[in-house]
C-alpha cells in the first residue's frame, strides 16, 4: 500500500464526508476538520477537475471555519467552482456574499468580473428575452469603471462590445417588426435607439437606413435625407448607403445635412 494510495483515499473519504455534511437535510451535523485539512481537500478537488465536490468542500471551509483566512479565499474558490459547472446563480450569489463580507479584499476586482462573466455566458440569441444581456452590459461597465487598467478590464471591453451588438440586434429585430406592421412611430424608437445608445455596433448602418425608410413614410422628409446623409459620411461603400441613396432618387430627393436635427448632436460634420 504506497503513501499516494492512501493518501487519495483519505481524500476521497473526505470528499464523501464533506459532502454529506453539507446537504441541506443534514445542515446541522457536521464532522470537524482541520482548516487546512478541509482546504487542502477543496483544492485536490479542483486540481482533478471535480468541480462541484471543490464547490461543496470550499462551501465547508467558510462553515466550520468562518472567521479564519482560509474562510476567504474558500469563498472566492467556491463562486470559481460554481462557474466551471455552469452554476451561474450560485456563483454570482457567492461572489456576491465575498464582495459584501471583503469588499476591499484583493480578490475584489475577480469577484466583479467573474459575476460578469456568469452574466454574459447566458447571453441567449436576439430573438429572445435579453434580460440576461442588459445584466451582462451591466456588470461588464462594472468592472471597467472600477478596475479600468487591470486585465479583467481589458477583457471585459472585448465582452462589453458583443454584449452591445447583441442588444442593438434586439432593437433592430423589434423595429423591424414594427416596420413591417406599419407602425412607424415605434419602429423610429428602436432605430433610433441603436444609434443613441449602440451607435459603434454592425447594427448602425442598417438602422440609419430604416430611418430613412421610415421618416419618408412618416413624410417628416429632413429627417430622412439627413439619416442618409449620415450615412453616407461615415459608411460611404455600406449597401445601406446605396439603398437610402436609390430611395431618395426615386422620390426627388439627395441626402443633405441639418444642423436641426437630433442625429447633428450625435454626428457633428
Amino acid at each position: 500500500m504506497t503513501a499516494n494510495w492512501l493518501k487519495k483515499t483519505v481524500l476521497s473519504l473526505l470528499v464523501l464526508s464533506v459532502v454529506a455534511c453539507s446537504s441541506k437535510d443534514d445542515e446541522d451535523r457536521y464532522v470537524a476538520r482541520d482548516v487546512e485539512v478541509l482546504y487542502n481537500l477543496a483544492q485536490d478537488s479542483l486540481e482533478k477537475k471535480r468541480y462541484k465536490l471543490a464547490a461543496a468542500a470550499f462551501d465547508e471551509v467558510e462553515r466550520q471555519h468562518p472567521y479564519s483566512v482560509w474562510a476567504r479565499r474558500a469563498q472566492l474558490m467556491a463562486a470559481y467552482s460554481h462557474y466551471m459547472t455552469n452554476s451561474y446563480d450560485d456563483a454570482i450569489l457567492a461572489a456576491q456574499r465575498f464582495l459584501q463580507l471583503h469588499p476591499g479584499n484583493r480578490g475584489a476586482p475577480y469577484a466583479y468580473y467573474l459575476i460578469a462573466l456568469c452574466h454574459y455566458e447566458q447571453i441567449s440569441d436576439v430573438g429572445r428575452d435579453q434580460n440576461k444581456t442588459t445584466e451582462a452590459e451591466n456588470s461588464l461597465v462594472e468592472v471597467i469603471r472600477r478596475y479600468p487598467d487591470s486585465a479583467y478590464a481589458k477583457d471585459a471591453k472585448l465582452k462589453l462590445d458583443l454584449t452591445r451588438d447583441h442588444l442593438a440586434g434586439k432593437d433592430m429585430e423589434v423595429g423591424r417588426f414594427y416596420q413591417s406592421r406599419q407602425e412607424f412611430l415605434a419602429a423610429e424608437g428602436r432605430f433610433r435607439s441603436v444609434i443613441e445608445k449602440y451607435q459603434t455596433t454592425s447594427h448602425t448602418p442598417e438602422a440609419l437606413h430604416r430611418l430613412v425608410e421610415v421618416y419618408l413614410a412618416l413624410g417628416i422628409n429632413n429627417e430622412a435625407k439627413m439619416a442618409a446623409a449620415v450615412l453616407g459620411h461615415n459608411f460611404p461603400g455600406s449597401k445601406w448607403y446605396r439603398y437610402s441613396y436609390a430611395l431618395l432618387s426615386g422620390e426627388d430627393m439627395v441626402p443633405e445635412y441639418s444642423e436641426k436635427s437630433w442625429l447633428s448632436k450625435i454626428w457633428p460634420f
